[in-house]
């Protein structure tokens, strides 16, 4: 089935197959029809990497006027990166379309400039939420009209501390426009906003829910800790065309690890929430034109990036939720091209690898860490080639070569390819020469692995838990495994609790579900973390600043069970059945009383 099929238009059909599209995706293939030709709301649950844009995007085209100047159609998704890359596919969507205007709408750019494109006239908007609620409170993104609303990358937008700005967007939106949700999963949180904000949704399911793509191949390596980061450079000398992505946890230990990588001489980069959103583009832009070779981001910086022929996504560290893994690991295999996930890990992380493994369906292959001889043939053999392969503009060289073959005339054919590959090759051999075996061999695996299983048994016989926390009947963390913190910080800094959020998961690389309470006060703040992140959060968040003043922010006393909570009681939200009817849901209910 081609594009065509789908229903969508010529100037659609002919703009995607300029880009070289030639069959639709699943995703694609289920999503577009429904969308052009349906009147129901929609959730799309597909893996990462699956061409949810293009799902969402072409019939949302389709189905706007765009002679109206009017914002008809919006797009939330989580990060500025993931942003920018909706905005350029669906401007490259747009070729055909005449009058088309897309603006996107995001934090760490000038707002002025995006208020300037929406007063031209920008008949879709794609933002995320806290830039978005900005601009409509200065009462210039206006959703009034709005006819269709994408949440992309749901799951997403809530471990990330949206929820409060997810509700004040979709309470100003129309009631009777249509909503079509995409996500790689559907925890909790997600079936709430489809119950909460969208009428008798149709579900689409592509693949299973958690697993990862079929086309990646998933390795792991078992090392001490204090050999991460030898074993992260042999894998990188051991595939010397890598193109690929570092996955790290946090900002520290991003920046950390390219620092290292830079000054060992290898073409590497940083992404991460600290960058300026200039710094960023410039990154993301040499990393796209292959001008980059590796780029190491935490898992909140790499939400959009979208680039082609990416051979390998290496885990750093295992992330702390298990969905993280398949959204990183997604970066590579695109378009239907094979990948290679790497995992680094040390003995104490088996049990989360086999946790990753139950929820998704993935088996990885353990294999050894390469040792220096395997690394230097490797490299010798991918030398060779590119000199086999190489173009000789012969008239532009033949006029500098007499003097080189005079020069090398007293030396043999087999001396002459020597010296050449020494040149290059000289720093592996010398790096190499005394290289130990820095795998964990299976005498120390085994032990560790009966110490764990003894050491889980035994707290498990005396009334303990498992080791990540207790929790009660519904899998929520119980108010003794948690830790209260201060922060210096409240509404007068016009402070609000996706703020707190988004920092803490942002700077210490957790995930929302380890944040409990949130007190905003009018001069400082109270918040919860589950013990087991504790102290990372602690660690992460010294020497904060907000808005050019330095925060404190540690930890508080545990408030006492007579202790008032200063937590304010949310609004209950308007469910749909609650909302007033729209004309078109009227009469067809009075069409289906008829029936």
């Amino acid at each position: 089935m081609g594009f065509k099929e789908l229903g969508l238009n010529n100037e659609l059909v002919e703009a995607v197959t300029e880009l070289g599209f030639e069959n639709p995706t699943p995703i694609q293939e289920k999503a577009i029809p429904e969308i052009i030709g349906g009147q129901r709301d929609m959730v799309g649950l597909a893996q990462t990497g699956t061409g949810k844009t293009a799902a969402f995007g072409l019939p949302m085209i389709q189905l706007i006027d765009f002679s109206q100047r009017n914002t008809q159609g919006l797009v939330l998704c989580p990060t500025r990166e993931l942003c920018l890359q909706i905005t350029a596919d669906m401007n490259k969507f747009c070729a055909k379309t005449k009058n088309a205007s897309i603006v996107a709408v995001y934090g760490g750019a000038s707002m002025e400039v995006q208020i300037r494109s929406i007063k031209k006239g920008a008949q879709i908007i794609v933002a995320t939420p806290g830039r978005l609620i900005d601009l409509m409170n200065r009462k210039v993104a206006r959703l009034d009209q709005v006819a269709y609303l994408v949440l992309d990358e749901a799951d997403e937008m809530l471990n990330m501390g949206f929820q409060e700005d997810l509700d004040i967007i979709l309470e100003a939106a129309p009631t009777e426009r249509r909503t079509w949700l995409f996500s790689a999963t559907m925890p909790d949180e997600v079936s709430n906003i489809a119950a909460d904000y969208m009428n008798d949704p149709l579900e689409i399911v592509v693949g299973d829910l958690n697993s990862g793509a079929s086309n990646i191949e998933h390795v792991n390596y078992i090392v001490k800790e204090k050999d991460r980061y030898q074993a992260l450079k042999r894998i990188i000398d051991y595939y010397p065309d890598i193109y690929g992505l570092i996955f790290c946890r946090t900002r520290v230990e991003t920046q950390e690890v390219a620092e290292k990588l830079i000054k060992d001489g290898y073409n590497a980069e940083s992404l991460h929430g600290d960058l300026s959103q200039a710094m960023r583009d410039k990154v993301m832009g040499r990393f796209r034109e292959g001008n980059l070779q590796i780029l190491v981001a935490t898992d909140v910086a790499a939400r959009g990036i979208d680039v082609k022929d990416l051979t390998h996504v290496i885990h750093y560290k295992l992330p702390d939720e298990i969905e993280s893994y398949t959204h990183r690991s997604g970066r590579t295999a695109r378009a239907g091209k094979s990948g290679l996930a790497i995992v680094l890990m040390n003995t104490k992380e088996s049990r989360k690898l086999k946790e990753v493994e139950r929820s998704t369906g993935i088996r990885f292959t353990q294999k050894r860490v390469p040792g220096g001889r395997a690394v230097c043939e490797n490299q010798l053999y991918a030398m060779v080639e590119k000199l086999v392969e190489v173009d000789v503009n012969e008239e532009e060289i033949g006029r500098f070569l007499p003097p080189v073959y005079s020069t090398l005339e007293g030396l043999s054919r087999e001396d002459i390819i020597k010296r050449f590959v020494s040149i290059e090759f000289n720093r592996f051999l010398t790096y190499y020469k005394d290289s130990e075996d820095i795998n964990v061999s299976h005498h120390e695996e085994g032990r560790r692995k009966n110490r764990d299983d003894a050491d889980y048994k035994g707290k498990k016989n005396k009334g303990f838990e498992r080791p990540a926390g207790r929790f009660d009947s519904r899998g929520e963390s119980t108010p003794e495994d948690m830790r209260r913190f201060f922060a210096g910080i409240g509404h007068m800094d016009n402070l609000n609790k996706g703020a707190i959020v988004r920092l803490i998961c942002d700077r210490a690389g957790i995930r929302s579900n380890k944040i409990g309470t949130i007190e905003i006060l009018r001069e400082f703040s109270f918040f919860e973390i589950h013990a087991s992140v504790a102290d990372r959060v602690r660690n992460a968040l010294k020497d904060i600043t907000f808005e050019g003043r330095k925060i404190v922010i540690d930890y508080a006393a545990p408030r006492s069970a007579q202790q008032p909570s200063f937590e304010r009681k949310k609004p209950e939200k308007k469910k749909m059945k609650d909302r007033p009817k729209s004309k078109s849901q009227k009469r067809a209910k009075s069409s289906h009383h008829a029936q």
